[in-house]
Formats: structure tokens, C-alpha cells, sequence
């Protein structure tokens, strides 16, 4: 190992281009990325362009392309999981929709032993210093709940397609409220959503936090570099990460470090410490891996959200069914190449909401995207017409898998189990969601463009019948998390106050694995938020000071503060 650098990040996505950013702003620092995919390409439309999203999704040259095992409880089905195989990682391929998840989130990590500064209260400072946000109008939108100087430039969807006013006029209808802001102070509620598109471009991690600063002389990214071992050494007892072994465009390397950070996201991250002798001992023992750390939490509390698209015929040519057209796409290319306008340069997912599909639920369990044509994320579209749709699912299933290497070969994908629709309490959230959905898409708001119900259509009607199609028709929402997950208890794998590896001396991890519990959202923004917050904790920083703000909550009848205000009313069940 000739080279050392103080920090090494196995992993360029988007934990790992924040940390970047933070961690080499000290000139005396040296900071090394070591990213598996290419590099995101300034030229390339299939990164940059939001309208090309589901190019990327299945393109090896992008996507690790995972998929799990047959699932149990989905006909001995085979989800495919797509994953950022780029710089930027999944933020350069995703839908680019940002949803920081519900207050209550975050107040559930912190009712965990140990987590309690892992509040929302917490929380949300980080989220406002990595934001800028964007009204439809231009203006910034900064308040006491969001950002207005940060890297993540986020914009509002302008949601201008007349299917959108159906949308949201058909919530109402159904009984449902709007709000300002589904990151504010209500969640609840339908409304504009905001993206990481800024100016008619994909703002990925790589291009808010790290391509402005690898001109820094302390800071080194290195593409094509397949993390293969963290090196360890022991002494008095102590055991140590002091390096990574990795592949770099096939070859053997080796590099040495005062500090490894994993930020490989949930299935990598738990494949390369077992990999490297951390994980349950007697499945490391089973494949012949001597063992560092008996840690049984690793790859274990996996949770996802999976989703399904409800999807209508439109009577009227409104949907933006003929921008998918391969006549339409040169113009299309050249309007968004040129100008960065039109069809090209927006993700389209503009509008949706939150919604709780029963009163047992504290907060809502229901996220919607909705959607102005009728189309799969592989392009695939069940009409030559015009349609819409909204993608559905719950968002925090009592679901729990888990992700085990099959063999010492770190090119291998491990193996996967979400266990998908495995409890009583997922398959009747289930019914409930397409129940919900179909309600609000029958609404009269509906009437002038509803053409009847394409999928999954008038047949499926029964609680079963809906199970059925879930079953054989969701797909993930590509939000796997929680594989490495912060605590102090036995299963926990990752020291909330530090972000250490339990046991062992200069390892950490920061990414989605470290979730104790999925939020109810797109993870994106929470990923983001964890990394912000670590890198104070890395570098021994004073935390931002919790925040004040309050947020909407079903249960208190319209407000709640933290924990321990005087403000807060009696909640009753």
C-alpha cells in the first residue's frame, strides 16, 4: 500500500459526494473516493437530462442491475433493483423527486436506545443547510422549516398539465386537504413536489456537492474502483480499518487510510463488510471468511417500498403521451440540448401527496406520485393513447429482509430478501392503497378526462383479486435502507453519536443502511440529511442547535413541537 490518505469513501453516490464536499475542506485533510461505475459524464444526456431517467435504469453501464431472490410471498417473483452505478450513485439515475419523510420519522429513530439526537428536532437544521429552495416563480422559499443557501438547489414542479388540477381537485373531493409544502410544516396532503432539477438539468450529488470542489488539491476521486476488503490490523486487542483493497478497471490495488468510510448504500455497504470479516460469524464461518467482528446485524433489518402503478385511459389529448414518440425525441433533444426546455427538461413526477389509509395510522402511510400519460418505468405503456397514472404503495411496511454475500467474490451480487408482503398488517395496507387511489382517480374532478381504468383494471376488485395483482405487478420504488442500522443494541451495527462500526476503531458508515426505520418517502433527502450530519460528527464540529419548529400531527388535532415543550396539547389515541 503505498498511498495513504487520511479519510477514504468506498463509494461516490450520494452519502459519499457530500462527505467528499465536507471532509476535504480542511486543506490538511486528504480525502480519496473510490467510485465502482464511470464518471457522470458533463456530456451525457442519459445522467443530465430529467426526462431521460428511464434510460440509465437496466443499463449495466449505470445500473448495478440487482435483483432479489425469488421472493416468498410474491409468487417465487424476482424483483429487479436498479442502483446508481455512477458518480453520484443512485442520484444520478433516480426520479429526482425529494421527500424528506414525516417529523414523526425522525422522532421514531430517536424513541431508539442511543438516538435520541437523531430527532427531528435534530434533523431538520440539516436539512435546511443543504437546500436551496425554488418556487415555481424563481423565488426562494426559506423559513423556519426550509433552506435557502445550500448546494441542493430544488425546484417545484410547476405541474401545469390540466391532469394535474384534476389530480389535486379529485383529493379534495375524496376528502383529502392540500398543503403549501409536503416538506414543512404539513406533510399530509397533496401538492407541488420538489426535485433535484435545477435550470432543466438533473442536479445529482456529484454536481451540487462534489464537481465544485475537485479542483481541491487534498481531494482525489477515482472511477471504475471496485471496493473489494477493508484491511485491518489489531493490536492490544483493538482491532482497526487501515486500508481498502479495491479493483481499479479490473486491476488489483491497494490503498492505505486513517480512516474508511462506507458509503456504498445498502446492499453494497453490508456485501463489503462481510466481505471484509464483519457480519454474523457463522455465515462468515460458512464461507470460509475469517472473522473481525461478530456483528449479526450486518444485511439484516432490510425494508424497501414497493409500489404499483394505477393507471387510466385520458378522453382528451392532454396527457404527454406524444413526447414519447421517437418522432417527437429529436425535437424533444434539441429543445432541452439547446434551451434546457420542454418535455426533456423536467422529471414530470411534479405533484403528489400523502395521505393516512386508516385511522389507526399516526402519520401518513400512503405516498402518491402522480403522473400525466400512462407509462412503466421500463417505457412501457399499456395504451397508444392518451393516460395518466399514480404510483402507489405503503411506505412503512412491518416488512424486514435481508442481504447475505454468497461467496468471497465481491464482483458476485449477494443474496436478497425483502420479504415482501409477508405480514397481515402489509397485505391489508395494500388493499387499502389501490382502495384510496381508485377512489380519488373516480372523482368528478376526473370525469371530463376518464376513459376507464387500465391497470389493473375493473377485474381486480376483490381483497384478494387486489393481492393478486400486487403480487405479480409491483415493482420496488428503489428505496432499500436500514442493513447496517444506527443503535446500541445487539442487532445494531453503527454508533449513532459517531457513525462507527461497533467494535472495531477507524471504520464507519454513512448512507441509507444506517436508517433504523425507512422513512415515508423518497430517501434521497434523508440520505443527504445523515451525511450532512456526520460530517460534523466526523469532524468533531458543534451540531447545528436543534430547531423549534413545529409540524402538523393528525393526533394532537393540528400541532406538535419536541418533545418536552409546554406548547405541545395532550394527545390522546
Amino acid at each position: 500500500m503505498s498511498d495513504r490518505y487520511d479519510i477514504v469513501i468506498v463509494g461516490g453516490g450520494s452519502a459519499g459526494c457530500s462527505l467528499a464536499n465536507r471532509l476535504s475542506a480542511d486543506p490538511s485533510t486528504s480525502v480519496l473516493v473510490l467510485e465502482a461505475g464511470h464518471s457522470d459524464w458533463r456530456i451525457d444526456p442519459f445522467v443530465h437530462m430529467p426526462a431521460a431517467l428511464p434510460i440509465p435504469i437496466g443499463n449495466r453501464l449505470y445500473d448495478w442491475k440487482y435483483q432479489t431472490d425469488p421472493e416468498p410471498h410474491m409468487n417465487g417473483r424476482r424483483v429487479h433493483h436498479a442502483r446508481g452505478k455512477v458518480l453520484g450513485g443512485s442520484s444520478s439515475i433516480n426520479g429526482m423527486i425529494f421527500q424528506r419523510g414525516n417529523p414523526m420519522d425522525y422522532e421514531r429513530w430517536a424513541a431508539q436506545p442511543g438516538m435520541k439526537e437523531w430527532s427531528y428536532a435534530h434533523c431538520l437544521p440539516y436539512f435546511k443547510r443543504m437546500e436551496t429552495r425554488l418556487l415555481v416563480d424563481g423565488s426562494v422559499a426559506a423559513d423556519q422549516w426550509r433552506g435557502g443557501d445550500g448546494p441542493l438547489v430544488l425546484e417545484q414542479g410547476p405541474a401545469a398539465n390540466p391532469l394535474f388540477a384534476a389530480f389535486f381537485e379529485a383529493a379534495q373531493q375524496a376528502g383529502y386537504h392540500l398543503t403549501d409544502d409536503v416538506n414543512g410544516y404539513r406533510q399530509e396532503g397533496f401538492a407541488r413536489f420538489d426535485r433535484n432539477v435545477h435550470r432543466g438539468r438533473r442536479l445529482s450529488a456529484a454536481r451540487a456537492y462534489l464537481h465544485p470542489v475537485m479542483h481541491r488539491k487534498n481531494l482525489k476521486v477515482e472511477t471504475l474502483a471496485l471496493g473489494t476488503k477493508i484491511r485491518f490490523e489489531t493490536s492490544g486487542g483493538a482491532k482497526r480499518a487501515v486500508g481498502v483493497d479495491y479493483l481499479r478497471a479490473g486491476r488489483p490495488r491497494s490503498v492505505a487510510a486513517g480512516e474508511v468510510i462506507l458509503c456504498g448504500g445498502a446492499i453494497n455497504t453490508p456485501q463489503l463488510l462481510q466481505l471484509s470479516g464483519v457480519g454474523d460469524q457463522e455465515h462468515l464461518r460458512g464461507l470460509g471468511i475469517p472473522v473481525v467482528q461478530h456483528s449479526p446485524g450486518v444485511g439484516e433489518n432490510l425494508q424497501d417500498h414497493l409500489e404499483v402503478y394505477i393507471q387510466y385511459a385520458s378522453k382528451q389529448p392532454v396527457s404527454i403521451a406524444p413526447g414519447l414518440r421517437w418522432r417527437a425525441r429529436p425535437g424533444i433533444g434539441y429543445n432541452w440540448l439547446f434551451h434546457r426546455r420542454g418535455l426533456g427538461a423536467t422529471n414530470h413526477f411534479e405533484g403528489g401527496g400523502f395521505a393516512r389509509s386508516n385511522e389507526d395510522v399516526d402519520y401518513p402511510n400512503l405516498m402518491f406520485h402522480f403522473l400525466p400519460v400512462a407509462i412503466r418505468y421500463d417505457g412501457s405503456s399499456p395504451t397508444k393513447g392518451h393516460g395518466y397514472q399514480v404510483h402507489i404503495g405503503p411506505m412503512y411496511a412491518d416488512t424486514r429482509g435481508r442481504i447475505r454475500i454468497r461467496s468471497t467474490d465481491p464482483k458476485q451480487h449477494p443474496s436478497m430478501v425483502f420479504n415482501y408482503l409477508s405480514t397481515p398488517n402489509d397485505r391489508r395496507e395494500w388493499v387499502e392503497a389501490v382502495r384510496v387511489a381508485r377512489d380519488i382517480l373516480n372523482q368528478p374532478a376526473f370525469a371530463p378526462y376518464n376513459d376507464g381504468e387500465l391497470s389493473p383494471g375493473p377485474s381486480v376488485s376483490t381483497d384478494e383479486e387486489i393481492l393478486d395483482w400486487v403480487r405479480a405487478d409491483a415493482e420496488t420504488a428503489l428505496h432499500p435502507s436500514c442493513t447496517a442500522a444506527m443503535g446500541v443494541e445487539e442487532m445494531s451495527v453503527v454508533d449513532p453519536s459517531t457513525m462507527r462500526v461497533h467494535g472495531v476503531e477507524g471504520l464507519r458508515v454513512v448512507d441509507a443502511s444506517v436508517f433504523p426505520f425507512v422513512t415515508n418517502g423518497n430517501i434521497y433527502a434523508p440520505v443527504m440529511m445523515v451525511a450532512e450530519k456526520a460530517a460534523d460528527l466526523i469532524l468533531g464540529n458543534t451540531p447545528l442547535p436543534p430547531s423549534e419548529a413545529p409540524w402538523y400531527s393528525f393526533r394532537a388535532g393540528s400541532t406538535l413541537y419536541p418533545p418536552g415543550d409546554s406548547r405541545n396539547p395532550e394527545v390522546t389515541s
